[in-house]
């Protein structure tokens, strides 16, 4: 009778053991490899913004890696956003985490505290997603006849980590990804938010 309590008793320990072994590099609140991009993503609140500051919101874009297993495959920005003008509109990553108004040439500009597009390697040239450009130029963003942008796009050259204490910004034109006017970047700023 004590030999199979022994027994019985074993069992238990054996299961516990099996299971938490399967279980090692989890991570315990998403359940996924700690170690993995898979489930990485960030979330930004976009807001109108006017010379007098920002307004409310359009909306959200989530982004996150482009191919779930692997980070080197670049980003893909998840637009959810409303009550924008249709029609294609200029889309970056600009260098500073503002949206704030600032003033040039004697004029109030909307989010001017958010700075040029983002260029760490110092370039100086708007060249489009895939040129050899600003960092931060990414294809352009796609609204509806009813003001909605949904329609996802990917930037090859960024990671989740080059964005983060930047901001980004929607532009009222399309972008013509020059470094002359007109449009070149997309014209006045019409929509910002802060990747934190």
């Amino acid at each position: 009778m004590a030999k199979n309590n022994i027994r019985f008793l074993a069992l238990p320990v054996l299961f516990s053991t099996l299971l938490s072994g399967c279980m090692d590099n989890k991570d315990p609140v998403n359940n996924q490899d700690s170690m993995a991009p898979v489930g990485k993503q960030l979330e930004v609140v976009m807001f109108q913004v006017t010379p007098q500051g920002n307004g409310p919101t359009v909306g959200k874009i989530v982004i996150h890696y482009a191919d779930d297993n692997d980070a080197s495959g670049g980003i893909r920005f998840q637009p959810a956003l409303h009550d924008l003008l249709p029609g294609e509109h200029g889309f970056h990553v600009h260098e500073n985490p503002s949206c704030e108004p600032g003033e040039k040439d004697g004029k109030k500009v909307a989010a001017l505290a958010a700075g040029d597009h983002y260029d760490p390697e110092k370039t100086g040239h708007h060249e489009g997603p895939e040129g050899h450009g600003h960092l931060g130029d990414l294809p352009k963003l796609m609204v509806d006849e009813y003001g909605n942008a949904i329609i996802p796009v990917e930037a090859s050259r960024l990671s989740l980590d080059d964005l983060k204490g930047h901001s980004l910004m929607i532009h009222a034109g399309a972008d013509n990804y020059s470094d002359n006017p007109p449009l070149g970047g997309g014209g006045a700023r019409i929509a910002c938010g802060i990747v934190q």
